[in-house]
């Protein structure tokens, strides 16, 4: 029996629920690089979902802001790896391509609902959304998103990027606490 796919949608966010600090800066992200040496629960975690996973999505933000980092970072070790290898979907209206460095291009979708839903329909490992707000709304308005994995940072800011802007109730999936303060919250966004 095959597993159907979920879209996965991680986030990072402080304890007062702010994804974004005022300039758009993400200070308060607190995760190491993963060099091949490093071992930790947390590593542990975050190398048990991109194994979940066979498929990135990103907004067309999110792309700009990783296209020069991730192909190129060998500090990150095996995970960085895996998420280069990963197949990628860039959701945008305005680009016409999007080279990942030496590794193959993302595929450039002005339609990521109906991208998604036929991912959603093929066979292979869950789909995941990292950071892309604004692409993370539009799919949770179209019901495609299946789970938050929230990595909430042992910090505050106050002011900032909320995650939700809107009411939704969640099913818990999982609590754990890691010993760098970060705290993974899965939810499931009840039926």
């Amino acid at each position: 029996m095959t597993t159907a796919r979920k879209l996965i949608v991680q986030q990072w966010t402080t304890i007062d629920n702010i994804v974004a600090e005022e300039d758009g800066g993400l200070s308060f992200v607190s995760g190491e690089p993963f060099d091949d040496n490093a071992r930790s629960a947390f590593k542990d975690s975050v190398m048990d979902l991109i194994d979940s996973v066979d498929t990135l999505l990103l907004g067309a933000n999110t792309y700009t802001m990783s296209k020069g980092y991730w192909p190129y970072a060998e500090e990150q070790g095996e995970y960085g790896r895996k998420l280069n290898e990963l197949d990628k979907y860039v959701a945008s209206s305005t680009l016409e391509e999007a080279p990942w460095g030496d590794f193959p291009a993302a595929t450039v979708t002005s339609d990521p609902a109906a991208t998604v839903r036929e991912l959603k329909r093929q066979p292979g490992g869950h789909l995941w959304l990292w950071g892309s707000l604004t692409l993370m709304r539009s799919l949770m308005a179209e019901g495609l998103v299946d789970e938050f994995r929230l990595m909430v940072s042992p910090a505050a800011r106050g002011k900032g990027t909320r995650l939700f802007e809107d009411r939704y109730d969640l099913d818990l999936v999982e609590a754990t606490g890691f010993d760098n303060g970060v705290a993974l919250l899965r939810y499931a966004i009840k039926p």
